[in-house]
């Protein structure tokens, strides 16, 4: 896991650190989440201010972002919506579509956090973390990468919810089932309601814990999804939007490198504060293959996992 999230960081830091505005943006996000402890929202939102402003100052800093289009002739693309197209009419955004959207989707998301609450109280952990998760789901920027050092940094430093060691745990399962490593948010929610289940019984807590993660993670994304669909051609080339997004990405590169950070120090330098040399080794084949070979992701997790065993194994 520490080799692959370090190869995140240079494959997104490449495509997004075009030039020393981008590189000050990364570093400045880098510092706030990792020394000063700045909650990921608000250095997104930062970052989206910077970008904005910075655009229309320095025009040629800020917008690294390339523009979308589709290859005219190309035998190999195939749309099912054209750039010469009209948009059907069913498509096209409407102010009684978005207030028929957002009512649907509000009620869907917030009537569980309301059972819980109105069943269990607003201090059991299962109703923070509907509104923790609701509060990620809303800063999902970058993808996982971007938001696990975020949610790692509040469920194990603040709520308690799990430590150190099992958020590496669940980090390195997720990485070896077929679905988004986001999942993990789903152990990270059993692990709060086993440890904090209040007056219910671990495993139903635990379980409605896992359950009320998924939902409250997902479900705004649908949201998003089916409010800002019809909006999409309008937004697209527009050179404000880009260059928020530019410094929002070049932001993102700093919070990944906080994550690789924070996983070296838990795996190479365990409880006891002495490296751990067997991970070390592990770690450095890994991030090579991965960077230099193009080694695939699931070779690598189940070959570490191979090792990992036989290395236990044998002591």
């Amino acid at each position: 896991m520490l080799a692959i999230v370090a190869s995140a960081v240079i494959r997104i830091g490449s495509k997004a650190l075009k030039n020393e505005v981008m590189w000050s943006i990364a570093g400045i996000a880098f510092v706030a989440i990792y020394f000063l402890r700045v909650p990921f929202p608000i250095i997104i939102l930062a970052a989206a201010v910077i970008g904005f402003v910075g655009g229309k100052v320095r025009r040629d800093k800020f917008l690294v972002i390339g523009g979308h289009g589709v290859r005219k002739g190309a035998a190999t693309e195939v749309t099912v919506i054209d750039d010469d197209a009209a948009a059907a009419e069913h498509t096209r955004p409407t102010v009684s579509r978005a207030l028929k959207v957002c009512a649907t989707c509000l009620a869907l998301w917030w009537a569980p956090i309301a059972l819980i609450a109105f069943w269990l109280g607003t201090d059991h952990a299962l109703f923070r973390e509907a509104i923790f998760f609701s509060k990620a789901a809303m800063v999902t920027f970058g993808g996982a990468y971007a938001v696990l050092p975020y949610v790692s940094q509040q469920a194990v430093e603040s709520h308690h919810w799990l430590t150190a060691t099992q958020m590496l745990d669940g980090l390195g399962l997720a990485e070896t089932t077929p679905g988004p490593l986001i999942m993990v948010l789903q152990f990270v929610g059993f692990l709060g309601g086993w440890n904090q289940p209040g007056s219910l019984p671990r495993l139903l807590s635990a379980t409605l814990g896992a359950l009320i993660t998924t939902w409250t993670t997902f479900m705004p994304c649908f949201l998003w999804i089916f409010l800002g669909a019809p909006h999409i051609e309008q937004l697209r080339g527009n050179e404000k939007l880009t260059t928020a997004l530019s410094a929002v990405t070049a932001a993102v590169v700093g919070v990944i490198l906080n994550l690789a950070v924070w996983f070296g120090l838990h795996v190479l330098f365990p409880a006891g504060g002495r490296i751990d040399w067997f991970a070390a080794c592990v770690a450095v084949v890994a991030f090579a293959g991965i960077v230099r070979w193009k080694w695939d992701v699931i070779p690598v997790v189940l070959g570490a996992g191979v090792a990992g065993l036989l290395y236990r194994s044998l002591l």
